[in-house]
């Protein structure tokens, strides 16, 4: 299955000179949101893209609560199922980032994941885990307060996702520093859909 991932700002390619036509958008089966996407942004992408979209929350996106994006789907804290992949889902960010609203400390994080394990537990193997943080020294970046949550290796350990794909820590917080992605941890591979370009496609 082809996938597209996007994450924290809309990529020129898609918003600006988007072409159905061209061979990287062609099949694309489902696209997931990793957050701090404005929701006129992710209906944009739905409508013009033949594909389900999920999303979680960035630490941005508080205008969700009252204005979800049409025609797309919030997995914050749920697992579904679609297209025959298992999908989990947990937004927000770690309280030390910068700024944003949407921020969570890492003790009220530790509750969801707990809540979410003892999901995943009751069915098959989680194929992909879908949040705006990344996991604490798995792609964050402590040199610009973007820090990830301790709490999602749990995840990572526990129910072992295929896949791990998230975002918040953007190219320019880098300043210019390589930047591996994607990474392994174990036998999961994450991807921070915010680096290089605000999108990335995948194959499952």
């Amino acid at each position: 299955m082809k996938i597209l991932i996007i994450s924290d700002k809309p990529s020129p390619v898609i918003y600006d000179y988007f072409d159905q036509n061209r061979n990287i958008f062609k099949g694309v089966e489902l696209v997931l949101s990793a957050g701090d996407q404005k929701a006129k942004y992710l209906e944009y992408v739905v409508t013009l893209i033949p594909a389900p979209l999920l999303y979680v929350p960035g630490n941005h996106d508080k205008i969700y609560a009252k204005h979800p994006p049409e025609g797309c789907l919030s997995i914050d804290g749920r697992i579904v199922t679609v297209k025959g992949l298992r999908i989990a889902g947990l937004g927000g960010a770690p309280s030390g980032a910068p700024d944003g609203v949407y921020k969570l400390s890492e003790k009220q994080m530790q509750k969801r994941v707990r809540r979410l394990i003892r999901r995943a537990k009751s069915g098959d193997r989680i194929d992909i885990f879908l949040t705006h943080s990344p996991a604490l020294g798995l792609g964050d970046d402590k040199s610009s307060g973007h820090e990830g949550f301790e709490c999602f290796r749990d995840v990572l350990d526990h129910v072992r996702p295929r896949f791990h794909i998230f975002g918040h820590v953007h190219p320019e917080y880098l300043g210019g520093r390589k930047y591996e992605n994607p990474r392994r941890y174990e036998d999961c591979v994450l991807y921070n859909a915010a680096v290089p370009r605000f999108y990335k496609m995948i194959e499952i």
